[in-house]
């Protein structure tokens, strides 16, 4: 019951500490581009979990929070996590993999369709830079099964 933290939970350990972030947000159709900066935790449960506490100003002003639960179950040989915004009500389940040079993480996700339509398929992909400087990108996949890219986000340590 009492596992201990693996090479794959360790992608995590670069991430831990405090972030600025800026991100860039394109959905497309008739919403207009916006911008959300803010700031980011990043804490280890146990060399087990990485929780990603995250806040800031949409682009009218009001606040905003959300949380990741990310880590990596050797069962299924695949990375886990979960999403929750405050902007939002429905959770998102991830499941992913690492790419072969180990800097990018890849989450597939099921959530709703910005237009209201249903479901799509969501990927959130966190690219570690290097200590100082992580990316998250988000993409949703279009109806002839390609990928749009709608959101950038540049995370800069700040301790």
């Amino acid at each position: 019951m009492f596992a201990k933290p693996s090479p794959e939970h360790r992608f995590f350990d670069t991430l831990i500490g405090d972030w600025s972030m800026h991100h860039q947000c394109n959905a497309g159709g008739e919403t207009p581009a916006s911008e959300a900066t803010g700031q980011m935790s990043i804490k280890s449960l146990g060399g087990m979990w990485a929780i990603i506490e995250c806040s800031g100003a949409s682009p009218d002003g009001s606040p905003w929070t959300s949380q990741f639960t990310l880590g990596y179950d050797p069962n299924d040989q695949r990375y886990k996590g979960t999403f929750v915004g405050s902007m939002m009500t429905h959770l998102w389940l991830y499941d992913g993999e690492r790419d072969s040079a180990g800097s990018r993480l890849t989450l597939n996700t099921t959530g709703p369709r910005f237009d209201g339509r249903g479901m799509a398929q969501y990927q959130d992909i966190f690219e570690i830079v290097d200590v100082d400087h992580w990316i998250l990108r988000s993409q949703m996949q279009q109806e002839d099964g390609t990928w749009a890219q709608f959101m950038e986000g540049h995370h800069y340590r700040l301790s």
